[in-house]
């Protein structure tokens, strides 16, 4: 799995909205003001990247991504885990708690969500 431009994780997040549809579809659905031919060119380098997938209707292409976004979350919070703290969870949790200011029940909360 590749890492994805500000653009294509916009037109992804459209996507995972949705599920599928239509390039009108994505273009409703992403943030911003963005000519539907760039939405449509940013589609198509996801094809080609292998991130979205595509069924013809006619004249028309119904689009659906490959990948969730949760896997595509997981990918990003490795790589980042990986890239600023030497591939350690736990300097990355810590990093977050003291970022955030978050205290003993704020954390003992989030576990309890699982």
């Amino acid at each position: 799995m590749k890492e994805l431009t500000k653009a294509e994780e916009q037109v992804m997040h459209a996507l995972w909205d949705i599920e599928m549809g239509f390039a009108k579809d994505i273009v409703e659905r992403v943030e911003g003001n963005h000519a539907y031919n760039t939405i449509l060119t940013v589609i198509r380098i996801l094809v080609d990247k292998g991130f979205v997938e595509y069924e013809k209707f006619g004249k028309a292409f119904r689009y659906s991504p490959v990948y969730t976004k949760e896997e595509y979350s997981q990918f990003k919070i490795h790589s980042l885990k990986n890239g600023y703290f030497e591939g350690s969870y736990k300097k990355l949790v810590s990093f977050l708690i003291k970022r955030e200011n978050l205290d003993l029940k704020d954390l003992e909360d989030m576990i309890n969500e699982k």
